[in-house]
């Protein structure tokens, strides 16, 4: 096994039901964007029944249809927000913990110490989170976790962190569930390395066309001009 292999996003999607959510950061093989990729897929019709929506710099998921809302507490929240110098992409509400952590004067470490997994018995999804940290030369560092249980019974959480230097060409995508199953197998080991390209259409679409499409609902990807802090993004809502 070779654990500096870079892969291609789609040999992780591509013939897999179900990756759950999953989120990816890098840098572009020409050196010059920070990438962000986000996405949600769904079993259940209230899972399936959500949209993204860009608020300002931020990203939030809303239902598509209201009237069909059973539990809004695990499918309505901001999965990307910009906070000073820092972008926090993740799964769940642990979003606004981060950056009201990051407000006052916390860290992304601490701000997850607080939390855990969701409480969905017997799936108990892990959440995943990330952060990318711009510094003033024009570069950045990024770090992704992930909160697991420790059981079947989930008595109790394991919280993994990743810390990464940014490498042109490079990415980390971690997701929540290995694939389909009952209960659905939680993601096991570190974030997967993959290739990130220079075009942010091409991203997209090898994300995008290799998830399963009876199960996947949204996509976001954003590229982040180092040189200028301009961006460019992709949306792609299923239910449209």
């Amino acid at each position: 096994m070779n654990v500096y292999e870079t892969k291609h996003i789609k040999e992780y999607l591509k013939g897999n039901p179900y990756v759950g959510r999953g989120l990816t950061i890098g840098r572009s093989e020409d050196g010059k964007n920070a990438v962000v990729a986000y996405f949600i897929m769904g079993r259940s019709e209230n899972s399936r029944n959500r949209v993204f929506i860009e608020d300002g710099e931020d990203v939030m998921i809303k239902p598509f249809d209201e009237s069909k809302v059973e539990d809004p507490s695990l499918i309505i929240y901001y999965p990307i927000r910009r906070i000073d110098n820092k972008l926090i992409v993740t799964n769940g509400d642990q979003t606004d913990t981060i950056a009201k952590y990051l407000i006052d004067g916390g860290t992304f470490t601490d701000a997850l110490k607080i939390r855990e997994f969701e409480p969905d018995k017997p799936n108990w999804t892990p959440r995943i989170s990330g952060i990318i940290y711009f510094d003033e030369q024009g570069g950045f560092d990024y770090s992704e976790s992930i909160l697991k249980s420790a059981d079947l019974e989930g008595s109790a959480c394991s919280r993994y962190f990743f810390d990464y230097q940014s490498m042109a060409g490079t990415g980390h995508f971690i997701h929540t569930y290995i694939t389909d199953g009952d209960p659905i197998p939680t993601f096991m080991g570190e974030p997967e390395r993959v290739a990130i390209p220079n075009d942010i259409d091409a991203f997209k679409d090898e994300i995008w066309n290799n998830l399963n499409e009876n199960n996947k609902i949204s996509l976001y990807v954003r590229y982040i001009d180092l040189a200028t802090g301009k961006y460019e993004n992709r949306m792609i809502n299923k239910k449209a």
